[in-house]
């Protein structure tokens, strides 16, 4: 721009110096046309800078009205812009319209085709680092207190609803029993575990009898007595049928196992009692310094985990989110219908943002404008079109003096009759 004003500097001395030079030939015609043409140039030239330096400041640094028209009307032009830009052209149905012309599918399709299973690995591993750098321990303990807080106002009984009709329709709840059936029976093996299933038991029965009247408790007491009901027999009866029902997977106690499942499954969604209780035995739960210790510790023990393992020359964790997110790019690659089915949920939910939000649009362009201030706005306007506005002055010069001439000639004209 500084290019443009010498220019519009110069056209103008131009003039000033054509005027000097006319002046001693002022009595002739010709020097008194070209005399007219040069100060009708300095007039266009001196009018058209005070114009165009009036709209951005005080030209000379005089206080005449009607100058420095946008740092005196920033606020208003500001608003002007906002609902002139949010109403007018960014339109719903033009925004709309612009979306759908957007062919997200094969956008989808090309971007899947370019990333390859190295640079998810990057990708993968440099978003960890950051995840575990940002992961201080006092980070860890603070998102596990906000996470007792979204538990304890999180209703339980749907989201365990949904967790186990999710569990029944993946086949999980069978295979959750059969792990616990295993685990169980593994457990039984063991001299130690099978004393302390021993203990409880006992423990149990002697409950069981002192709520017993005197005959039941004489009978219970004649077949301990006789070995009926013998702690270790009892042991021994529960791993023998957990051995059994781990090898049958058609067994009847698994069967009904899983019709536990769907009969919980219904009742948390219309059972009101058990509801409550749930919700109770959660806020108790969540309330106990036990449960609060357990997640701090279990925070600790997963950064370090997670430490540990991206410490290592070829971390698991990166390993297998890798893996998923380069299936994901395959399934994307070779979908045709998955990724129209993707980019209609985009389109949707960007139909929701436009309609939610577009009100919001005017305001948002409104203070983004008022954000760079009057100086910061006659800078950015003087940079995008400082150079045409010089122009205007050159112009101004050369067409004030060309009109100067025109008038000029036609005064001689009309002094010739």
């Amino acid at each position: 721009m500084r290019r443009q004003r010498r220019l519009a500097l110069g056209v103008l001395l131009g003039a000033a110096a054509l005027a000097v030079v006319a002046f001693p030939l002022r009595t002739t015609w010709w020097g008194g046309w070209i005399l007219a043409i040069a100060e009708a140039g300095i007039v266009g030239g001196l009018a058209d800078w005070f114009a165009v330096t009036a709209i951005f400041r005080r030209p000379l640094g005089l206080p005449i009205p009607h100058t420095a028209l946008i740092p005196a009307n920033w606020e208003g032009m500001a608003q002007r812009v906002g609902v002139m830009v949010g109403g007018r052209v960014l339109t719903k149905e033009y925004v709309m319209e612009e979306i759908g012309r957007v062919d997200l599918a094969d956008l989808i399709a090309r971007g899947a085709e370019r990333l390859s299973r190295r640079d998810l690995d990057a990708a993968t591993r440099t978003v960890a680092d950051w995840a575990v750098e940002q992961l201080t321990p006092a980070t860890a303990s603070e998102l596990m207190a906000r996470l007792r807080v979204l538990l304890a106002a999180q209703p339980a009984a749907p989201t365990l609803a949904a967790a186990l009709r999710i569990a029944r329709q993946n086949g999980w709840d069978r295979r959750l029993v059969q792990g616990l059936v295993n685990v169980l029976a593994d457990a039984m093996e063991r001299p130690e575990f099978r004393a302390t299933v021993g203990e409880v038991i006992e423990d149990l029965m002697g409950r069981y009898r002192a709520r017993l009247g005197v005959y039941p408790r004489l009978w219970i007491g004649l077949a301990e007595l006789l070995g009926v009901l013998d702690r270790d027999r009892l042991v021994a009866a529960l791993h023998s049928g957990l051995r059994e029902v781990a090898k049958d997977a058609d067994h009847p106690l698994r069967a009904r196992a899983t019709e536990v499942v769907a009969e919980l499954e219904e009742r948390l969604g219309s059972d009101a009692a058990l509801v409550a209780r749930v919700e109770s035995a959660k806020r108790e739960l969540l309330a106990t310094p036990a449960v609060a210790t357990l997640l701090d510790d279990l925070a600790a023990s997963l950064r370090r985990t997670l430490l540990a393992d991206l410490g290592a020359e070829r971390s698991e964790a990166v390993a297998w989110i890798a893996a998923r997110l380069e299936r994901a790019r395959q399934a994307l690659v070779s979908d045709a219908v998955l990724r129209v089915e993707i980019a209609g949920w985009v389109r949707a939910r960007v139909a929701e943002l436009v309609e939610r939000y577009h009100g919001r649009i005017a305001g948002f362009i409104e203070n983004g404008v008022r954000a760079l201030g009057p100086e910061g706005a006659v800078r950015l306007i003087e940079e995008h079109a400082g150079d045409d506005l010089q122009f205007i002055r050159v112009n101004g010069t050369v067409v004030g003096g060309l009109a100067g001439g025109a008038i000029y000639g036609i005064h001689l004209l009309l002094r010739l009759f």
